[in-house]
């Protein structure tokens, strides 16, 4: 039976109210997940320019690490809090929120709050709070999709945008750029205030969503603050270690201690609340445990890796900083064509399993082309590279997010869009941490190989120096320098090559549940007592109830006021 969708007079539609409905409210979510994305990419270009009015030089790391801790800490509470007092109040406040800590970091050392004094501290203290916000408009942007569309139906929509995301990491360091060359660098903040603006408009008029379900809700406070504890340790030991302070210094064994302390807490604690706020029960599911590992290990590679691709299109290939964003095009551009193209495939036929598949092959393929690097490599055998890399990330992206939805009820969509979110942000975190303790240990061995173990200091100053200061040392440390600093980051692909080939690997054993054009509970290939497998093709015809999980009759949802579908 195909799907019907039917209007208010209760005539059929063939689905293309609920298509209308949410390209009404596309334009807001994407402007919301723009800001979020944009925000990190933007302040970047504009920090030396912070620096030299703010001072605090030796507190610049925690501009970006405040940032990403907020978003980090708070991603699985607002998926929480989305499912239990309804998207849409839940998804607005985090864009207050936002645009409270945007205009606050645009005002950090201003006269009003005290002068240039202790505006860095000011302005850590604002980007946490910005982070907070952030971590709702990326993980709840994404959850409301799973609240207006099926799962069959979402991989168009969440391919535009995984496509609009790659475009914002594009444009980002250009926009910064501008802003900081043409415009004050508190711009960089307060540009965020009139897109949140529309943004918030836009989502407040045409986006309308059933009441949340009269269920339990009780907010596991204790579970947060574990889990919050934990992972903000964890994350500082992935940012300081090797870099603040040596990886066996009391600081980061410390932090380590705590993380599992808390973090093995929190487990007992989630299996006792009422609601929790990561049910560990989630990962009884066979599809939601596997597609959180390969979320975790794209973050991990991805991130790990492709943070010292700037470093070698700029030391070793003699690019400025403008145009290593540039040369990132074709990655970009590839991850974006597929992304659109594995949107409009699964929606059609329905059918996901093979993408992963096919993404972590393409990502294996692609770190091992990069490991090939030497000093002589050109742009355009990188960008060659670089692309390949971006084929297998297009597959990847949208599908892990995909596949976590539709492994849950829809009362756990925005919990399993957090986790998704959360362990691959865990991943990119560790990851950038594990790959930069492989490239200094490599570099400092090359270098001392190469020129002798006089010239040891350059490895632990080589992640200062720029192009231009490379120029200038003496040609025959300046070819040593190279070499090693080629060498080392062959050396980080290498290593990646190791994790990326487990992703197929784990993709291999997702069960193909089929992709459900209802809002039904999925069932569980591991979990035989939770009843068959729901329809697939077939959704209520006008004046006909659907059938929820526990066998009685229930109306349609509704989507708006044109557009109903079936909905437990």
């Amino acid at each position: 039976m195909k799907e019907t969708v039917t209007d208010s007079g209760g005539q059929p539609t063939a689905g293309s109210g609920r298509q209308r409905q949410v390209m009404i409210v596309l334009p807001g979510l994407i402007l919301a997940m723009v800001l979020a994305m944009l925000d990190n990419m933007i302040v970047g270009t504009a920090m030396p320019r912070i620096v030299g009015e703010l001072g605090g030089l030796n507190h610049l790391s925690w501009v970006v690490t405040a940032y990403v801790l907020g978003t980090t800490i708070s991603t699985p509470i607002w998926g929480k809090l989305g499912d239990l007092y309804g998207r849409k109040m839940v998804f607005l406040a985090s864009i207050v929120i936002f645009m409270v800590g945007s205009a606050l970091c645009g005002m950090a050392g201003s006269a009003i709050l005290g002068g240039p004094e202790n505006g860095m501290m000011q302005l850590i203290l604002f980007r946490a709070l910005q982070g907070l916000g952030a971590g709702g408009l990326i993980v709840n942007a994404l959850a409301l999709i799973g609240d207006l569309v099926p799962p069959r139906e979402r991989g168009h929509y969440q391919g535009m945008m995984s496509a609009v995301m790659t475009v914002a990491m594009i444009a980002g360091p250009l926009i910064g750029g501008f802003i900081t060359d043409s415009l004050d660098w508190r711009w960089a903040f307060y540009v965020n205030l009139p897109l949140g603006a529309v943004a918030l408009v836009l989502l407040s008029v045409t986006l309308k969503l059933p009441p949340a379900p009269a269920a339990s809700r009780r907010i596991d406070w204790l579970g947060a603050a574990l889990l919050s504890v934990g992972i903000t340790a964890l994350v500082l030991v992935t940012t300081w270690g090797g870099t603040e302070y040596d990886w066996g210094s009391p600081q980061i064994l410390g932090l380590l201690a705590l993380a599992v302390v808390t973090l093995a807490i929190f487990v007992p604690v989630e299996r006792r609340a009422a609601e929790p706020i990561m049910p560990l029960g989630l990962f009884r599911n066979r599809n939601f445990t596997l597609i959180t590992l390969i979320g975790f290990l794209l973050g991990f590679s991805m991130f790990g890796a492709i943070n010292f691709l700037p470093l070698f299109q700029q030391l070793v290939q003699g690019n400025s900083a403008t145009e290593s964003g540039l040369l990132l095009l074709p990655m970009m551009a590839s991850a974006m064509l597929v992304s659109l193209f594995v949107g409009r495939a699964v929606t059609k036929t329905g059918k996901y399993k093979i993408y992963p598949v096919i993404g972590g092959v393409g990502m294996a393929l692609g770190t091992f082309l990069l490991s090939l690097q030497r000093v002589d490599t050109s742009n355009w055998t990188t960008a060659i590279y670089i692309a390949v890399l971006g084929f297998g990330m297009g597959f990847l992206m949208q599908m892990t997010m995909l596949i976590a939805q539709n492994s849950v009820e829809q009362k756990d969509l925005g919990v399993a869009s957090s986790a998704s979110t959360f362990f691959r942000s865990i991943g990119g975190s560790v990851g950038v941490s594990v790959f930069g303790a492989l490239f200094n240990s490599r570099l400092a061995d090359g270098i001392v190989e190469r020129l002798g173990p006089s010239a040891a200091n350059l490895a632990s100053g080589g992640e200062r120096l720029d192009p231009a200061t490379v120029r200038t040392l003496p040609p025959e440390v300046r070819t040593g320098f190279l070499a090693s600093l080629a060498d080392a980051l062959s050396n980080v692909f290498v290593w990646a090559i190791l994790f990326t080939v487990i992703i197929p690997i784990l993709a291999m054993f997702i069960v193909e549940i089929p992709l459900r054009s209802s809002f039904d509970s999925p069932s569980s290939p591991d979990k035989p007592g939770d009843g068959p497998a729901p329809s697939t093709a077939e959704a209520s015809l006008p004046g006909e109830a659907a059938e929820g999980s526990n066998g009685t009759p229930v109306n349609a949802g509704d989507l708006g006021d044109e557009v109903k579908t079936a909905r437990t």
